[in-house]
C-alpha cells in the first residue's frame, strides 16, 4: 500500500478532513478534501461535520480554523510551518500603538497570529479588505502586517488616513521589477497577475492585482492564452488543471514559499496516524480573536 493509500484509510477510519491551501506542494493539493485560500478553508473547517480537521498550510491558517472550531481537533501536519509575516506583528506593540491611535479602527489581514487578532476590531483578506475598510464608520485605520497590502488599499481609499505596520511576505518582497520586465520581453501578449502582498513598483507593472482566488478566477475567464503569475508558485498547481489550454510563467527562480513546502505526504500520514501537532488555544485569547472574524462576516455581509 502506497503513502497515498494509507492517508486515505487512515482518513476514513477517523472521518479526518484534509484541507490544503493553494500554495502547497502539488501531491499534497491532490490528497486534499478541499483546496483553497486561508480563510476558505477554514470556513470549510467550520461548516463541515467532521470533527478532525488536518490544516495542510502555515500556523495561523491551523489557528483560524481552531478560532472558528474549538470543538474540533485541528491539526498542522508540519508543525514548524510558519508564516514570517504574521510573527512581524506581536500583542504589546499593536496595544501601544492603539493607545496612540485611539480613534482607529485596528485591521488584521488573516495573516496573523491569534494574539494579533485578539488586539484587532476587524479581520480581513486580500479579497476583501477594500470593501470591508470602506464600510469602516472610521476615518483612520491600523493596519497590519502587510504593509504592501495596506498601500494598495490606501491607494483606493485616499480619504482615510492608514498607519501602516512596517511587516511584509518575504516570498512576494524577493520578485523584482526587472524579472517581470525580462519575462515579458520574451512572452510580450502575456497578461501580469500579480498578489497584493508585492511591492508597489511590481504592482504597477500589473495587468490585474487581487487574491490568490481570484487571480485563478480571472486567468479561467480570460481570454488570453499567456500568463505572468506573481505569485507563489505552488497556485500553478490549480491554474494548469483548470486551464489545460494556457500557459502560466513565474518571474525569476524566487516565488517559493519554503514554510508552504514544508508539508508532505509523510507528515500527513503521521499526523493523522498519531493526531500529533493539535492547535489549542486559550479560550479568553480565542473568544477575543473570534470577534475580528465575527465582524468580518458582518461587514462581508
Amino acid at each position: 500500500m502506497n503513502i497515498t493509500d494509507k492517508i486515505t484509510e487512515l482518513k476514513e477510519q477517523k472521518n479526518a478532513l484534509i484541507l490544503a491551501h493553494y500554495y502547497q506542494r502539488p501531491e499534497v493539493q491532490e490528497i486534499a478534501d478541499y483546496v483553497g485560500d486561508s480563510y476558505y478553508l477554514s470556513k470549510v473547517a467550520k461548516d463541515s461535520p467532521n470533527k478532525m480537521i488536518i490544516f495542510c498550510g502555515v500556523k495561523f491558517m491551523a489557528e483560524s480554523a481552531k478560532i472558528l472550531s474549538p470543538n474540533k481537533t485541528v491539526l498542522l501536519p508540519a508543525s514548524d510551518a510558519g508564516c514570517p509575516m504574521a510573527d512581524m506583528a506581536s500583542s504589546e506593540p499593536l496595544a501601544a500603538l492603539k493607545k496612540q491611535h485611539p480613534d482607529a479602527a485596528v485591521v488584521c489581514y488573516i495573516n496573523s497570529t491569534a494574539e494579533v487578532k485578539a488586539e484587532c476590531d476587524v479581520c480581513v483578506t486580500s479579497s476583501n479588505a477594500l470593501s470591508i475598510i470602506r464600510k469602516l464608520p472610521n476615518k483612520k485605520i491600523i493596519f497590519l502586517p502587510d504593509k504592501n497590502l495596506g498601500e494598495f488599499i490606501a491607494k483606493q481609499i485616499p480619504e482615510k488616513e492608514f498607519i501602516l505596520w512596517n511587516g511584509f511576505c518575504i516570498t512576494h518582497k524577493k520578485v523584482t521589477p526587472d524579472s517581470i520586465k525580462e519575462l515579458k520581453a520574451i512572452k510580450k501578449d502575456a497578461l501580469v497577475l500579480t498578489h497584493p502582498e508585492c511591492e508597489s513598483a511590481v504592482r504597477d507593472l500589473s495587468d490585474f492585482i487581487g487574491s490568490t482566488g481570484e487571480i485563478i478566477s480571472y486567468a479561467k475567464k480570460s481570454k488570453a492564452s499567456d500568463f505572468i503569475i506573481v505569485t507563489e508558485q505552488g497556485v500553478l498547481h490549480q491554474l494548469k488543471k483548470e486551464n489545460p489550454d494556457k500557459n502560466f510563467y513565474v518571474p525569476g527562480n524566487t516565488m517559493t514559499c519554503i514554510n508552504m513546502k514544508k508539508t508532505c505526504l509523510e507528515d500527513i500520514y503521521e499526523c493523522l496516524k498519531y493526531e500529533s501537532n493539535s492547535i489549542e488555544l486559550d479560550e479568553e485569547l480565542r473568544l477575543k480573536a473570534l470577534t475580528s472574524l465575527e465582524n468580518m462576516h458582518k461587514y462581508v455581509g
